[in-house]
C-alpha cells in the first residue's frame, strides 16, 4: 500500500506531534544528552498545541500517513516536512527547509526523498542541522546541500547547528 503524503490539517496535530517527538527520540538518541532529550520530548500536550497553532496560522507542513489504517495515533503520521520563508537575516536563499523527519522504521524506504521533493522540489534552499548529525548531513548532501559557515548554538537542544545551502537544482529529463 502506497504511503500518502498530503498537506497537514489541524486534525493531524496530535499525530504530527507524536511523530515529531518520536523522530527526535530516534534520530537524536546518540547525539544529545539523554536527560536533555527526555526533557525536550516529554511534553506531548505542548507539542500538540504548537502543531495546532502553527497549522491554524497557515504554516505549511506535509505529512506522510501510515498506510496501516489501524495504526494507533502515535503511529499515524510517520514523517513530515515543513518549508517556508527563510528566518535568517543573512539569508542565502528565500526558502528554508524548517524540518524534515521520518520515523526510524521507515528510514531507507524512499519516504524522506518523497517528502523532500514535495517540500522544496528543485528550488534553492537553506536549512539548519545539528552539527554532529552526520547521518542527516550526508542525506542533505545527496540533494546538493553544502555547509556554508560556522556553527551557531541551538538553544532548544543545547548543541551547535550548522547551516547548509543549495542552489536551485536542474530538472532531469
Amino acid at each position: 500500500m502506497e504511503i500518502e503524503i498530503r498537506r497537514a490539517e489541524v486534525a493531524d496535530a496530535e499525530a504530527g506531534a507524536w511523530c515529531q517527538l518520536k523522530c527526535w527520540q530516534e534520530a537524536y538518541a546518540e547525539l544529545l544528552d539523554p536527560d536533555r532529550l527526555a526533557e525536550r520530548t516529554a511534553d506531548l500536550d505542548l507539542r500538540i498545541e504548537r502543531w495546532t497553532s502553527r497549522l491554524e496560522e497557515g504554516v505549511l507542513r506535509w505529512v506522510a500517513i501510515n498506510p496501516d489504517p489501524a495504526a494507533p495515533v502515535q503511529d499515524q503520521v510517520i514523517g513530515f516536512a515543513s518549508p517556508g520563508p527563510t528566518r535568517d537575516e543573512d539569508a542565502p536563499t528565500p526558502l528554508e527547509l524548517y524540518a524534515i523527519y521520518v520515523r526510524a522504521k521507515w528510514w531507507g524506504s524512499g519516504l524522506a526523498h518523497r517528502l523532500m521533493d514535495v517540500a522544496i522540489g528543485k528550488e534553492a534552499a537553506s536549512l539548519w542541522v545539528l552539527a554532529g548529525n552526520e547521518r542527516a548531513k550526508a542525506f542533505y548532501r545527496r540533494y546538493g546541500f553544502v555547509e556554508d559557515g560556522a556553527p551557531i548554538d541551538e538553544p532548544f537542544f543545547g548543541v551547535p547547528e550548522i547551516r547548509m545551502v543549495r542552489p536551485a537544482q536542474e530538472a532531469v529529463g
